[in-house]
């Protein structure tokens, strides 16, 4: 009787729980809520409260006093504070369901084809804490790939790149399963991080990794051209300890990002050494698809197409393919349940 109730009260969740942004997918709606994986938490002893969550805490970041910190509780893709987790995906939850509490909803979350068994009981753990009635769990580039509209149940090769916050994922997909994948934990943030590096080195300032992420956005650039684009960033002088300005160009962020850029087009290669014969061969028409948020990265595309010398495509709307294919897998379970990972 009571799961009867909870099953009219629920609509079940697709989430990708993303090391930068947590998006949701509610049944019959589609993508309803998209906010960064930030959590607000005052600690008081051994206990913690949280404070705010979303987008709320992510102004918070950088700027709380002693006594709060705003902490983001995935790192690289994985959980790295149980508890905040938890709490996150409680506070989702509730949200999409206009805070009832007689919601026990099915969850389909997304994983990093990296994890190890232990990662994805954590995951699967924090779930089923936060309210869930079952959990799946699926891989990021196979929900990736299903969100993007590749074709991953027929006899062909499909490729995807996704690159998130915390890792980048790279799998050869055919007849529902991945063939080979590698996973790195190089993407976004560590993008974000060589900014702020190279800004401390090159200029003698601090900036927060906020800021390099703006700059990341506005004008990161893998193969810029003259005249090159220019911004305007505001830090702390590390000689003099007082604020100050200066103007960073796309060449210089190119020059900054460049390791990290070489580390996900090495990932890549290494997935295209190891593919079976025949399904190299229909990546020479197929090519490679790019999802996820650095995907957005401008010329990022043509630097891999350069590199690998296949055609590269960004996905329609790479930021929320993996939360729409972990959707459609959740609409489609009866015929896609072989593509759930086992925990």
């Amino acid at each position: 009787m009571l799961s009867r109730l909870f099953r009219i009260f629920s609509k079940d969740l697709a989430i990708d729980l993303g090391t930068a942004n947590t998006l949701i997918y509610l049944e019959g709606k589609g993508i309803i809520l998209k906010e960064p994986s930030v959590v607000a938490v005052k600690e008081d002893g051994r206990y913690k409260k949280v404070l705010a969550v979303g987008e709320e805490a992510k102004k918070m970041l950088g700027k709380t006093p002693g006594t709060i910190k705003a902490v983001r509780p995935l790192r690289e893709g994985v959980i790295a504070d149980f508890e905040v987790t938890e709490a996150m995906i409680r506070y989702f939850i509730q949200k999409v369901h206009n805070r009832s509490y007689l919601v026990k909803p099915r969850i389909i979350v997304s994983v990093p084809s990296g994890t190890t068994q232990v990662e994805r009981r954590a995951v699967k753990e924090s779930a089923e804490s936060a309210g869930a009635r079952e959990v799946y769990l699926i891989e990021e580039p196979m929900a990736a790939a299903i969100g993007a509209g590749l074709p991953i149940t027929e006899p062909v090769a499909s490729m995807v790149v996704d690159i998130g916050g915390g890792t980048t994922e790279v799998a050869l997909i055919s007849l529902g399963g991945i063939v080979i994948s590698h996973s790195i934990k190089v993407a976004g943030d560590k993008l974000d991080e060589a900014i702020v590096q190279y800004v401390k080195r090159r200029y003698n300032l601090l900036i927060g990794e906020a800021t390099a992420e703006q700059v990341k956005i506005n004008i990161g650039d893998v193969l810029p051209e003259e005249p090159y684009a220019t911004m305007e960033i505001k830090g702390r002088d590390l000689i003099s300890g007082v604020p100050k300005t200066i103007v960073i160009s796309s060449k210089e962020i190119q020059e900054a990002i460049r390791e990290p850029i070489d580390l996900i087009v090495q990932a890549i290669k290494k997935v295209l050494e190891e593919a079976p014969p025949e399904l190299s061969a229909d990546l020479v028409d197929r090519g490679i698809m790019l999802t996820g948020g650095g995907a957005l990265l401008k010329n990022l595309d043509k630097l891999i197409a350069q590199e690998t010398g296949l055609p590269v495509r960004i996905a329609e709307d790479p930021l929320i393919c993996v939360a729409l294919g972990a959707g459609k897998a959740l609409d489609n379970l009866d015929k896609l349940k072989d593509v759930m990972l086992v925990v």
